[in-house]
C-alpha cells in the first residue's frame, strides 16, 4: 500500500465523487452458516490520472455516460472483489407473452435503458441489453448501493459486531460523541430519522452534498465523519425523515469500524459468495481507503438481479431472520399523498408490500416477494431523476405480476 499522503491524493477523486453522485435519491448475533471466503488481499485498484473536471458524473454527456458507467473502475479507485466460487446459476423460464415483451422493449427504449432481467421464482422469464452493455459488462450503482450497505449492517448484526439497531451511533463511531448524532440510534441512521439537517440539493453549490468534496480536500481521511459531526439538528430524533447521502456514507464507516474490514471484503463473505454472483465487483474506496457505503459499486445485470433473489429469499443465513421483511417495509410512511410509499432500512417501500433499490440515471432493482418477482434495471437515463421514467417501471413490474399466478 502506498504512503499515507499519497493515497489520499490518489484517492481523492472517489471521494469526491460521493458529492456528486450522491444524487441518488428516488422520486417519491450469532455465526453465519456461510463459509467465509478467503480474504481480499488485493490491494485497492487506481485508474490512470485524470483530469478532476473530467470527473463531473453529473455533467457527462449522454455517450459519456452509457460509455463510462460500464467503466467505472477506468475512472475511480476501489476495491475490486472476484465472483463467487460456486455462482448461482439462473435457469431459464418462459418466455412473457408478447404483450408483455412489448412493455419491456418500450420501457427500455423510452428509459433509454442499458438492461433488463426479470426473474421469476429464480428463472430468467426476459433479459435484454443495449447501449454496448453485455451479458458479462458491470455497470454502476449508484444509489442502489446503500441497500448492499443496509444488508452488511444486518449481517454485522448477525454475526455479533453490532448488537442492537438501538445501540447508539457514538458507540461505533466515538468521533461523532456531542455532535448532533448524539444520542441517534444505529436504527435511525438506517431510517435516515436522525432529526439531523442537511440538505441534498444537487444543483446548490453550498448544500452538503456539494460540499462533501471540499471535506475532502480540507479532512481527507477524516472528511466522513469530519463533515457529519459538524452538522445541526433540526428535530428530535426518530421523528423527521430526510433524504442523506451522507448518513449512509456514515453507515458505511460504522459496519467498517465494527466489522474491522471496508465494505467490499465483508460484501464477499456476506452478499457476493452466498447470493452466486457470476462476475466480479467493484467498490469505489473514500480517502480512508474503505468503501462509500452510499453509492459506487459496479456489477453485472444477472447480479443485480442475483441480489434481488437473494433478498427475497431472506439471505440464506447471512443477515437475521426477518431482515429483508423488515428492511423492505415502509418503517417510515410518507403519508396520505403518497399512499404505500416510504422507506425503510435504506430500501424504498411500494405498495401492496413491494420494495427496492433505486439510484440515479435509472438504476434499480424492484422485489415483488407475493409473486416472487425480481426486475433489475440499469439505465442512462438523460436526466438524474425522472418521476416518469420510475413510474413507467413500476407499472410494468406491476403488469408483470399482476400475469402471474
Amino acid at each position: 500500500m502506498m504512503g499515507g499522503a499519497q493515497r489520499i491524493s490518489r484517492l481523492v477523486s472517489g471521494g469526491a465523487l460521493a458529492a456528486l453522485l450522491a444524487g441518488c435519491t428516488g422520486t417519491i448475533g450469532g455465526e453465519s452458516a456461510v463459509v467465509p471466503p478467503p480474504p481480499l488481499t488485493a490491494p485497492i485498484t487506481q485508474p490512470p490520472p485524470r483530469d478532476q473536471a473530467d470527473l463531473q458524473i453529473l455533467f457527462w454527456n449522454d455517450d459519456q455516460r452509457s460509455k463510462r458507467f460500464r467503466a467505472m473502475e477506468q475512472w475511480f479507485a476501489g476495491h475490486e472483489v472476484p465472483a463467487a466460487r460456486t455462482p448461482r446459476i439462473l435457469p431459464k423460464g418462459a418466455p412473457f407473452s408478447p404483450a408483455l415483451q412489448a412493455d419491456l422493449k418500450a420501457l427500455m427504449k423510452d428509459t433509454n435503458a442499458a438492461g433488463i432481467m426479470v426473474l421469476v421464482d429464480g428463472k430468467v422469464r426476459y433479459e435484454s441489453y443495449a447501449l454496448g452493455l453485455g451479458p458479462k459488462d458491470r455497470w454502476t450503482s449508484f444509489s442502489v448501493a446503500k441497500s448492499f450497505t443496509s444488508t452488511l449492517l444486518g449481517a454485522a448484526i448477525k454475526d455479533g459486531f453490532i448488537a442492537s439497531l438501538d445501540d447508539p451511533v457514538t458507540q461505533y463511531i466515538p468521533d461523532l460523541a456531542g455532535s448532533a448524532y448524539e444520542g441517534v440510534s444505529v436504527r435511525q441512521l438506517a431510517t435516515m430519522t436522525s432529526g439531523v439537517a442537511w440538505n441534498e440539493n444537487y444543483t446548490d453549490p453550498n448544500s452538503d452534498v456539494a460540499q462533501m468534496a471540499r471535506f475532502v480536500v480540507d479532512h481527507g481521511p477524516d472528511a466522513v465523519v469530519a463533515q457529519m459531526k459538524a452538522l445541526l439538528r433540526e428535530a428530535p430524533a426518530g421523528e423527521k425523515w430526510v433524504y442523506k447521502t451522507g448518513e449512509t456514507n456514515l453507515i458505511g464507516v460504522l459496519v467498517e469500524n465494527a466489522v474491522g474490514m471496508p465494505l467490499a471484503e465483508y460484501a464477499r463473505a456476506k452478499i457476493v459468495e452466498p447470493a452466486g454472483f457470476a462476475g466480479g465487483m467493484f467498490w469505489m474506496v473514500d480517502p480512508r481507503g474503505g468503501n462509500i457505503g452510499g453509492c459506487c459499486l459496479s456489477l453485472r445485470l444477472s447480479d443485480y438481479a442475483r441480489m434481488g433473489q437473494f433478498a427475497l429469499e431472506g439471505g440464506n443465513g447471512t443477515v437475521p431472520e426477518g431482515w429483508f421483511a423488515e428492511a423492505g417495509k415502509p418503517q417510515v410512511d410518507f403519508g396520505p399523498d403518497a399512499p404505500g410509499f416510504g422507506y425503510g432500512y435504506q430500501w424504498w417501500t411500494y405498495p401492496d408490500g413491494n420494495y427496492g433499490a433505486q439510484g440515479i440515471f435509472g438504476q434499480a432493482i424492484t422485489l415483488v416477494p407475493d409473486k416472487k418477482l425480481v426486475m433489475a434495471v440499469v439505465s442512462n437515463w438523460p436526466t438524474a431523476t425522472s418521476s416518469e421514467a420510475r413510474s413507467q417501471a413500476r407499472a410494468v413490474a406491476a403488469k408483470i405480476a399482476e400475469s402471474l399466478e
